[in-house]
């Protein structure tokens, strides 16, 4: 677990450059990284027949839609929801009217998953277009999906290990499947509320009290 003033940097990071999300999700959405996931998960066959379930499980929600902006948006919003219930309004007054001056309190949450959702799609976007060559581009894209595929399937399995408390979150509606595409940039304010959930509230306060600061510092 990373520390108090480590996990307040990072918040009051994306707070104050909300467009610092892009950087974020385009160095965690890298086609490398999706081969070392396949390669992985061809290798490791013990999990094969539980990740075949999830795959069907995948493929069910792809159908149904769960990629697209709506759905990114909603999955989003879920983790901020949760992180802003344990914040007062006057806080979240204080802590979100640094992300655009004209934008105060709460609606400053609107604004930060507005920029996340929309770095998503526009990387996932890049890839696929990148990805539509004839021959070539054909073959990377089937390899990537089977990347992705097994990235969004461990990402889920750490995100209930690690995060219990936020899978359950997402796991209704099939969201802990998206997971892995923004989790870089709420990953921060996920320690938060694990702190909170492990540590306690005085030590979740901590937190509070110095992202509070670095914001007035800025």
């Amino acid at each position: 677990m990373a520390d108090i003033e480590d996990i307040a940097t990072r918040i009051a990071g994306i707070i104050l450059s909300p467009d610092s999300v892009y950087g974020l999700i385009n160095g965690a959405l890298t086609v490398p990284v999706d081969f070392g996931y396949m390669a992985y998960g061809v290798f490791d066959t013990g999990s094969r027949y539980i990740h075949e379930t999830m795959r069907i499980r995948m493929a069910a929600a792809i159908r149904s839609d769960i990629l697209n902006h709506h759905h990114i948006s909603e999955a989003v919003k879920l983790v901020f929801n949760d992180f802003n219930k344990y914040v007062s309004e006057t806080e979240q007054d204080k802590i979100y009217r640094g992300v655009v001056s004209s934008v105060l309190g709460r609606l400053g949450t609107s604004m930060v998953i507005t920029k996340i959702s929309g770095a998503v799609l526009e990387r996932v976007s890049f890839i696929s277009a990148c990805s539509s060559k004839p021959y070539i581009g054909a073959i990377s894209t089937i390899l990537m999906i089977g990347g992705m595929s097994e990235r969004s399937i461990r990402t889920s399995e750490s995100l209930q290990a690690e995060f219990p408390e936020i899978y359950k979150l997402l796991r209704p509606r099939d969201y802990d499947l998206l997971y892995f595409l923004f989790k870089s940039s709420v990953q921060p304010f996920v320690d938060a509320i694990h702190v909170r959930m492990t540590q306690g509230e005085p030590t979740f306060r901590k937190i509070m009290d110095s992202v509070e600061k670095k914001l007035n510092a800025a």
